[in-house]
């Protein structure tokens, strides 16, 4: 079996000056869970090349045990710095794909007709789709089977407004990703702030925070043993 992961190529938070990518957990656990089952990984981002790390999420109040892993994993970190460009990047090559979140997204993949393209292909071909935390943002202009925005009528999740509240965070994103997923039509449902919660409806599977990270990678592995 063979998994795309997409991360983000944005490392500027707004107009604050601050930096911002990826969160090192929601790349991590997924990177390992599918890893440890025999997946073949793939790692990609629209402009190649190492990702822009969340420097909040480098932060030792965030490491995990499969963070501390990956530090220590000279292979992943060589892998990482040298992800695949998305546009040459092919549905037909994977069995499935995940998005990672980290703020990064929110500016680069809600519009990245590359992505909505890639996502688009996976889900025409029955092939399962995961996201978590911000990375739902990548789901939001992405269209069916039959035309309609994919979110609509499904079951999602996502980073909530009250976690977007607690960073501070709620008048730098472009838009407030609950609120966008409910605006597409999704059955947006959500747990208490930091709590691992995921939603699977069909192939599409989307977590609503980093805790949600490992646990949305096992539904996806779920997905792809049973097709």
């Amino acid at each position: 079996m063979k998994v795309l992961i997409v991360l983000t190529s944005h490392d500027q938070l707004g107009s604050t000056g601050k930096k911002t990518g990826f969160w090192l957990e929601e790349f991590a656990a997924p990177y390992y869970v599918l890893k440890d089952a025999g997946v073949a990984v793939t790692l990609a981002s629209p402009k190649g090349g190492q990702p822009p790390l969340d420097p909040k999420s480098d932060l030792p109040e965030n490491q995990t045990a499969l963070t501390q892993r990956f530090r220590t994993d000279t292979a992943a970190q060589v892998e990482l710095a040298n992800t695949k460009k998305l546009a040459d990047m092919s549905a037909d090559d994977f069995n499935g794909v995940f998005y990672p979140g980290g703020h990064g997204p929110m500016w680069d993949m809600a519009e990245n007709a590359t992505s909505i393209a890639l996502i688009e292909a996976f889900v025409k071909a029955g092939k399962p789709v995961a996201a978590v935390c911000h990375a739902p943002v990548a789901l939001v202009n992405v269209r069916g089977k039959d035309g309609e925005y994919l979110v609509k009528g499904k079951r999602v999740a996502g980073f909530t407004n009250e976690e977007e509240e607690a960073v501070s965070l709620t008048t730098v994103v472009p838009f407030l990703l609950e609120d966008r997923l409910k605006e597409r039509g999704g059955i947006y449902s959500k747990a208490a702030n930091w709590v691992p919660y995921v939603q699977v409806d069909g192939k599409l599977v989307t977590g609503q925070n980093p805790a949600s990270s490992g646990p949305g990678a096992e539904e996806l592995l779920k997905l792809l043993r049973s097709a």
